[in-house]
């Protein structure tokens, strides 16, 4: 059984809104000196702990099948970085690529992946902005526990805090049992 031990102790809602608004500022900073799409990944990690050995092992997966995907799509990466935080590791990919295609091929990677429930790729256009699900037709993202709208369960707190980690830690597990 997994269990989400904090690399360094829970963070505060302080902290977790600072760090959107330095990420936010990091993606406007990455538009500007690179007027390409950007991929910006960050994790589904529920909770006040952040930054962990399995969250690290996740963020680990997902870099790995990020790059296994631009590399077999042979599209031009001009920058990568990624930033192991308290608040939850972040990575970057600036690509030489339109955005809706960038956008549909890290959807079918959340989806068609053991972890990809955990990954959260995000896709902006310098021109247009985030480039969502639906303007691909795709459905929103599932709840965990129920595969209701995710967004609508986590803003009202439809489902107890331990359940929503425990699958996320079952996730983690049969992950790591079918490696």
């Amino acid at each position: 059984m997994t269990i989400l031990t904090p690399a360094d102790a829970g963070v505060s809602l302080e902290d977790l809104l600072a760090a959107k608004e330095q990420r936010a500022q990091r993606q406007t900073d990455w538009l500007t000196q690179f007027p390409h799409p950007l991929i910006s990944l960050t994790l589904v990690t529920p909770g006040a702990v952040k930054d962990s050995v399995s969250y690290r092992q996740v963020m680990r997966e997902a870099l790995g099948a990020a790059e296994t995907l631009l590399l077999q799509r042979g599209w031009s990466v001009l920058r990568h970085a990624v930033f192991w935080l308290p608040t939850g590791a972040e990575a970057f990919w600036s690509i030489e690529h339109p955005a809706p295609e960038v956008k549909a091929a890290t959807v079918a990677l959340e989806q068609s992946h053991a972890l990809g429930r955990l990954w959260d790729f995000d896709v902006i256009c310098p021109q247009a902005g985030v480039v969502g699900r639906r303007s691909l037709d795709n459905a929103s993202r599932r709840c965990l526990i129920c595969d209701g709208p995710a967004h609508a369960c986590a803003r009202s707190r439809r489902h107890p805090l331990p359940d929503v980690i425990a699958k996320v830690e079952a996730l983690i597990d049969g992950w790591h049992r079918t490696r």
